[in-house]
């Protein structure tokens, strides 16, 4: 549903004011006055909601706190732009409405002032229904990396390792926000897209903006201790877990072959996160690996799509 409802808001804001980079990308871009020496100012905005996102009943507040604003630090991080203030806003269920406020905010807080960001406003309301965080997140940017830069030929990365999240790095993820700095001191990034739906679904999503396909090494692929462990459970490989779990919040990104080589020389700590090739861009559209001898078999891409159920 999500997909196609934003093809058709594309259609219908046309005709609007336009903005640099607009619906369809991690976060928008609007040009600033001119004199500001090609700097541009990021938004983007998410909003989670219990019993969909999370579970208030089993999970911290306060850590529910902390993931709506990483969640929306990593689509700044996507976009290779640097977070500065948020919009917060609370819908609350009347009952102990100002206590929940209270952990919630511990969460936000600690997050805003690990990524050195100024909470600038926001809205708190009651009501009779589940607590809902909407945060809006502003940054800044220079030439803003999108998912439809990615040329045949170029090399792509993965930041850190993928699946298994739910068991608990979900709540509080490490958005890439540091690394994009650093990435971009050794780097020019052609395209980046943030993993929050599954790795394959947010490749292709980034490929299909793109044009392009890829061309993917499924062994290289970093699978996360976590992936392994939920693998004992649930009758799922730990690489299909890395290939579709949800909520990574980790970094795709390409680069070309030279650019690749430079970063692949560097230290973890150079870059503040372990990366890792998996796969090369080619001009035949869709996700492909390579199998006996020069044959490529195609594979398709599996994560959470918003709005799908099972009926």
């Amino acid at each position: 549903m999500e997909q196609s409802f934003l093809a058709y808001l594309r259609g219908r804001t046309r005709s609007l004011p336009a903005v640099a980079v607009g619906i369809g990308d991690d976060a928008a871009v609007m040009d600033l006055p001119a004199g500001d020496a090609g700097i541009q100012q990021v938004a983007c905005t998410d909003q989670i909601i219990d019993g969909v996102d999370f579970d208030s009943q089993s999970q911290p507040l306060a850590s529910i706190g902390y993931k709506s604003i990483a969640i929306n630090l990593s689509d700044i991080a996507a976009m290779g732009a640097a977070p500065t203030a948020a919009l917060v806003t609370l819908a609350l269920p009347a009952d102990n409405a100002t206590e929940i406020a209270g952990e919630v905010y511990e969460g936000i807080l600690e997050a805003c002032g690990q990524f050195g960001i100024a909470i600038a406003g926001g809205d708190l309301s009651t009501y009779d229904g589940p607590l809902a965080i909407s945060v809006c997140l502003l940054g800044t940017v220079t030439d803003p990396w999108l998912r439809s830069g990615a040329a045949e030929g170029d090399v792509i990365f993965v930041t850190g390792s993928l699946g298994g999240s739910l068991l608990g790095r979900h709540l509080r993820p490490t958005p890439r926000v540091e690394f994009a700095k650093r990435l971009r001191q050794h780097a020019q990034v052609h395209a980046a897209i943030d993993v929050s739906d599954g790795f394959s679904l947010d490749l292709d999503r980034l490929l299909a903006a793109s044009r392009v396909g890829a061309e993917l090494d499924l062994e290289c692929i970093p699978i996360s201790d976590a992936a392994v462990k939920m693998s004992a459970d649930s009758g799922r490989t730990p690489l299909q877990h890395a290939w579709s779990d949800g909520e990574d919040f980790e970094l795709i990104f390409t680069v070309s072959e030279s650019d690749a080589a430079s970063i692949e020389k560097l230290s973890a700590d150079e870059l503040t996160v372990e990366i890792t090739r998996v796969g090369t861009v080619v001009g035949r559209t869709g996700l492909w690996k390579r199998i006996t001898g020069s044959k490529l078999e195609r594979v398709f891409p599996q994560g959470y799509v918003h709005g799908e159920t099972d009926a």
